[in-house]
């Protein structure tokens, strides 16, 4: 058969048979992932087309995947990090979901709460295990959508589940479709897909989840999980490794539309910006994340960096409120007590702090010249210096300047006398065999004392 694709308006090949392949021993791809090596890249030379969707957006899961490697948060602090999701999300709901565990009563308390807020986005979902029971609890607190666990890799299916491939997609197709009997609809976890077998079991069991969803008339969404962290962009990598391959089967051969695909990443080999960036770009409209990437192992992808991504990639932040990012990374570290690396894009206290002198000097002519964005205007966080022995005339000016707020008309040159005094004290501080970058504190105290003495 041929269907007309009104994305790149050609007519186009649709009648792919991809039976379930219900083999005897698990394939578990040795040959990428010998388990006493690091994981190889393969390349088949295979490139797919890019095919971002008109429509993006992100969802969260701080309170399911993020509670799951920290101390858990407690309701109230939960209800705050929902009201800034909905601050950050802005009018349009880019930020469009949460999803809550509902094990605890303290879950199901922050559940009711930011139920009650009343708001349009983030939509509060949940995450369960499959089961009758749980289906019952979904209901009973009035949740339109439920996360399932559906394993798709071998590893999974036939040492963790104990089934066969078939076993397992009769026992998946059997729970969802109880999920969709209880008015809920399903969202399908593929955990593990990055080790899975594509066109083996992935797109013939989610070719059933899609005659399933045209039967019932109940949207059901697919969740790619890169449980590992071994997703890869490069262009002509070879399944189940590629973010781009991935995504682009999906649409084409399981015939999943744009707006029901997520991607979850991990960071465990440094790539989840990346393959979520790349998942967008080829056909996925949601992007999953946690606040500053806290999850499992060495987390998911950080909310707020797909936040900027989105940004970059449509050219406005179509009413996100950017501010928002540095008022969660400052709850974090005073109320949480969780410290931020202070190099972390974006909500690290040093992201846009330089210490080289000549790059003070710079800034101190034009701060574009050695800042990625107007990050005060943006994310309320003026560009920094920090002085130690490197920082120079320069350094020391911008520091006064950035520290004090002075104005265009107030703002010191490095020639300024004051900015000499401030130098002198620092360059004696370093002479007397001092290692540590100087404090805030000290550079305010001896600059006030500098100010008075030229002004008396």
């Amino acid at each position: 058969m041929l269907g007309f694709n009104k994305k790149t308006n050609l007519l186009e090949r649709t009648e792919f048979e991809y039976p379930l392949q219900d083999v005897k021993e698990p394939n578990l791809y040795r040959n990428l992932y010998s388990y006493d090596e690091v994981p190889k890249v393969a390349f088949n030379h295979r490139v797919v087309p890019i095919g971002m969707p008109e429509d993006i957006w992100i969802t969260d899961t701080t309170f399911r995947d993020g509670q799951q490697s920290r101390e858990p948060y407690t309701t109230e602090q939960i209800v705050h990090l929902f009201d800034l999701l909905h601050k950050l999300g802005g009018p349009k709901g880019i930020i469009r979901q949460s999803e809550f565990f509902l094990y605890s009563k303290k879950d199901r308390d922050a559940v009711y709460r930011c139920l009650e807020r009343g708001y349009e986005f983030p939509e509060v979902t949940s995450w369960i295990r499959a089961s009758k029971a749980d289906f019952e609890l979904v209901k009973e607190i009035g949740l339109k959508e439920t996360g399932i666990l559906v394993s798709c890799s071998d590893y999974h299916i036939f040492y963790k589940l104990k089934m066969s491939r078939k076993q397992a997609i009769d026992h998946y197709l059997g729970v969802i479709r109880q999920c969709i009997e209880f008015g809920i609809r399903p969202r399908c976890h593929l955990e593990d897909i990055t080790r899975a077998d594509f066109y083996g079991f992935v797109v013939p069991f989610v070719l059933e989840l899609m005659k399933l969803m045209k039967e019932t008339n109940v949207p059901i969404k697919i969740r790619a999980c890169d449980t590992m962290g071994y997703g890869v962009t490069y262009p002509g990598t070879t399944l189940p490794r590629s973010v781009p391959g991935i995504i682009y089967g999906l649409r084409h051969h399981a015939r999943v539309p744009s707006e029901l695909i997520e991607w979850h990443g991990h960071n465990d080999f440094y790539k989840a910006v990346s393959n979520s960036s790349y998942a967008w770009l080829y056909g996925a409209s949601g992007i999953n994340c946690s606040l500053l990437g806290i999850g499992e192992r060495t987390g998911n992808t950080p909310l707020e960096a797909m936040v900027i991504e989105y940004a970059q990639f449509k050219g406005d932040v179509d009413g996100m409120d950017l501010t928002v990012i540095t008022e969660i990374a400052e709850y974090f570290e005073s109320d949480l007590g969780y410290s931020i690396p202070p190099q972390t894009p974006f909500v690290g206290k040093h992201f846009n702090v330089t210490r080289a002198g000549i790059h003070a000097d710079g800034l101190l002519k034009n701060e574009e010249i050695y800042n990625i964005f107007n990050t005060d205007l943006l994310l309320n966080r003026p560009v920094r210096i920090a002085v130690s022995n490197t920082s120079g005339l320069a350094g020391v000016a911008h520091w006064i300047n950035g520290y004090f707020r002075l104005s265009k008309e107030e703002e010191l040159d490095k020639q300024h006398p004051v900015v000499q005094m401030v130098k002198d004290w620092v360059d004696k501080e370093y002479e007397e065999g001092r290692v540590t970058t100087i404090t805030d504190e000290e550079l305010e105290r001896v600059t006030l004392e500098a100010m008075k003495k030229v002004e008396g």
